[in-house]
């Protein structure tokens, strides 16, 4: 199929919605906006599935099927460095090999029960997209803060580079319980100050960073938020973007309100925490920073190409994350995508009810994506049919004993009822009435799988 990159972009959105419908492929409009962007800049879309093979010549490559070990090879090996791969299923963990082989660039959550699926965007390292049409975007506006009692002087490399750079910006020195550092609640709290003040976009840099160039980044790919991570999983709080929608001042609340309640917990670690919380319920529009925006000083080769630098150095203790922080708390955000404990999806029905119900989606390693696929859509079709009188769904995925174990104790800590099934089940449309009627909410009930 070819796509015109000169249409409109809901001309191209249609076009690629027609490709991928026969595939049983349900995206939300904004995957479906982020799948067009690509395509008017980095050519026409190219599915790659059931052992494919993809040419040199494929600029767009979508992956349906998750190829094994020496597809993933074949797949890697035939991309230019141009060449960008989205994965509509992003959210299964049949994909995370393929994905480690290429750099992750970006997600969008899922878009609520009739689209329930995570898209996955990423290639050779950060791809450089051909100028595409739509309206400019929006300037972005720099804010940072440090505690006072380090002085006015403390910002004075990142005031004058932003100067020079004539952009708007907003340095404060605030109250904080110490004087040399900051909770990160108190960050949170800022940040949450000036989105009330100004809206978004806002990009957050700390207070001895310098910027070497406009950060244009962000804003130009039109996401909700922003943010580098270090090891590829744990969020860094130093460099953080929030675009101007109501998804993006959502998460910004979100973090704050975590903050509050864990003050003392590291400010990377709850970030991540209300990002998982804003995926799984509102299509965030997420884009993994370069390193270009995190480098550090004393790295050479990362300083000549750097756009933001932070005046640290590029030991891990530096730029990574509180090594005080507990490694059992700290668990690896695997291949960009929710996993548990955190839930796939959250749906709230409109019973106003408190009970909620965590479904877990289990035993699905033989199992193909598509059929994976067909069960979650299968879950949320029938909640949203009938809820069986339940406030709230949590979906998890768990291809592992040990996920089920931890989607379990989540569930439990939550009060909610536990519903375990397997890709092989069939599901009715009263799934949730038959099981509010059949268990009291003590039980955690797994149903055993029914082949044809």
């Amino acid at each position: 199929m070819t796509l015109n990159s000169l249409q409109p972009a809901d001309q191209t959105e249609a076009a690629i919605e027609r490709l991928l419908r026969p595939n049983g492929i349900r995206l939300g409009r904004p995957q479906l906006r982020r799948l067009a962007w690509l395509a008017e800049r980095f050519g026409t879309p190219v599915l790659w599935e059931d052992g494919r093979h993809p040419t040199a010549n494929d600029g767009f490559v979508i992956v349906i099927d998750p190829p094994n070990g020496a597809g993933a090879e074949r797949l890697y090996r035939s991309l230019r460095a141009g060449s960008v791969v989205a994965i509509p299923f992003g959210e299964n963990p049949h994909f995370d090999f393929l994905k480690s082989k290429l750099t992750d660039v970006g997600t969008i959550g899922a878009c609520g029960a009739d689209c329930p699926h995570e898209l996955w965007w990423g290639g050779l390292g950060w791809p450089t997209p051909h100028p595409g049409g739509g309206r400019p975007a929006t300037p972005l506006r720099v804010i940072s803060c440090y505690p006072a009692g380090l002085g006015e002087n403390h910002a004075w490399r990142l005031k004058r580079s932003l100067t020079q750079l004539r952009l708007d910006f907003d340095i404060q020195p605030i109250e904080a319980v110490f004087d040399d550092r900051m909770f990160g609640f108190e960050k949170a709290d800022f940040v949450a100050r000036m989105w009330d003040r100004y809206g978004g976009p806002l990009l957050f840099v700390e207070a001895d960073a310098t910027l070497r160039k406009p950060p244009t980044l962000p804003a130009a790919l039109g996401c909700d938020f922003a943010a580098h991570r270090w090891n590829r999983w744990e969020m860094s709080a130093r460099t953080i973007y929030f675009g101007a929608s109501a998804t993006a001042e959502t998460l910004v609340k979100t973090w704050q309100d975590l903050s509050a309640t864990y003050p003392s917990v590291w400010d990377g670690y709850l970030l991540d925490q209300a990002w998982s919380l804003t995926s799984s319920q509102m299509p965030l529009d997420t884009v993994w920073l370069p390193r270009s925006y995190h480098a550090a000083a004393d790295d050479v080769d990362a300083r000549r190409h750097a756009t933001v630098l932070h005046h640290l150095s590029a030991a891990t203790i530096s730029l990574g994350p509180d090594p005080d922080f507990a490694d059992l708390a700290r668990g690896a955000r695997r291949a960009g995508r929710t996993g548990a404990r955190d839930s796939l999806l959250v749906i709230n029905s409109e019973v106003p009810s408190e009970n909620g119900i965590t479904v877990i989606l289990r035993d699905f390693e033989a199992s193909g994506a598509r059929e994976v696929a067909a069960s979650i859509e299968a879950v949320t079709d029938a909640f949203a049919s009938d809820c069986g009188g339940f406030g709230r769904l949590e979906l998890s995925l768990c291809p592992w004993k040990d996920d089920v174990r931890a989607a379990r104790e989540a569930a439990l800590q939550a009060n909610n009822r536990i519903l375990e099934i397997a890709p092989s089940q069939e599901l009715s449309g009263d799934l949730f009435r038959a099981f509010a009627q059949s268990h009291t909410a003590s039980q955690v009930v797994a149903i055993a799988e029914r082949r044809g």
